[in-house]
């Protein structure tokens, strides 16, 4: 009886993304604890959510270059969909941030 070992491929497309937003959010945090106020911080969550969407598209697309099967082609149509949704919606974000400042 043969048993494989866990993958943890995934942690490559995972890991990288989650640092760049868990540094934005500890700078946010920082920002906050400065008096710097709720906007400054709230744009540089965002930055990092955006930043992060960035390196896990990046990751995502290096590991499967070798797109052969229609379930690798639906992953990666799948991951692209949510990260270009999730862009524009922080995107937005910014920009109604940057209108009218609370």
């Amino acid at each position: 009886m043969s048993s494989n070992p866990p993958d943890f491929s995934w942690w490559g497309v995972v890991a990288p993304s989650a640092i760049v937003v868990t540094g934005f959010v500890t700078a946010a945090l920082l920002s906050l604890s400065l008096g710097r106020g709720v906007v400054r911080a709230r744009l540089l969550v965002a930055e990092g959510v955006i930043g992060g969407l960035g390196v896990m598209t990046a990751a995502t697309l290096l590991r499967t270059l070798g797109l052969r099967t229609w379930h690798q082609i639906l992953m990666f149509t799948l991951i692209l969909s949510v990260r270009i949704l999730l862009k524009k919606l922080f995107v937005w974000e910014k920009q109604r941030l940057f209108a009218d400042p609370v």
